[in-house]
C-alpha cells in the first residue's frame, strides 16, 4: 500500500518537466517546443509526491481576477487513483489564497470534460486545437 500523495508548491521545475515530458511529449506526442514555454518562470507549480516519487504536477498562471490551471499531468501508473482530482483541488486552494482572484479557468482536453465538470467547471466557447489535441475552455468561480 502506497502512502497518500502530498501535494505542495514547488520550485523543482526539473521534476515537473519530467512528468510533463512523460505525459505530454512521450504519450501524447505534443512537440517539446509547445510543451516547455516561457511561462514556467512566472507560474506557481504544484508537485504531487507519493513514497518519495514525483507522480503529478500542475501549474497556475495569474491574470487579474483569473487563475489559469494548466499543464495538469499524472503519470500513467497513478491514473484512476484520485490524484488528478486532488491536484485540481490543491490548485483551487492555491487560487483562493491569491488576493483578488475570483475565477479559475483551464483548457481541457475534450476527453476530460466530464472529469472537470465533476470538479465544478463549466465548458464555454468552441472546441479548439492545442498541439493537435481538441480542447475546450472551462471555468468556475472560486
Amino acid at each position: 500500500m502506497t502512502s497518500a500523495p502530498s501535494i505542495s508548491r514547488t520550485d523543482d521545475l526539473a521534476a515537473c518537466h519530467a512528468i510533463r515530458r512523460a505525459v505530454f511529449i512521450e504519450e501524447q506526442a505534443v512537440p517539446e517546443d509547445l510543451e516547455i514555454d516561457d511561462l514556467d518562470g512566472e507560474a506557481i507549480h504544484l508537485l504531487a509526491v507519493t513514497g518519495g516519487r514525483a507522480v503529478g504536477t500542475a501549474r497556475i498562471l495569474l491574470a487579474g481576477e483569473t487563475g489559469k490551471i494548466g499543464r495538469v499531468a499524472v503519470l500513467a501508473d497513478q491514473r484512476g487513483t484520485g490524484l488528478g482530482a486532488a491536484l485540481i483541488r490543491a490548485a483551487l486552494d492555491e487560487l483562493r489564497a491569491q488576493p483578488g482572484v475570483t475565477t479559475a479557468k483551464l483548457g481541457a482536453q475534450t476527453h476530460a470534460l466530464g472529469f472537470y465538470e465533476r470538479l465544478g467547471f463549466v465548458a464555454f466557447g468552441p472546441v479548439y486545437d492545442d498541439a493537435g489535441i481538441p480542447h475546450r475552455d472551462m471555468s468556475r468561480p472560486l
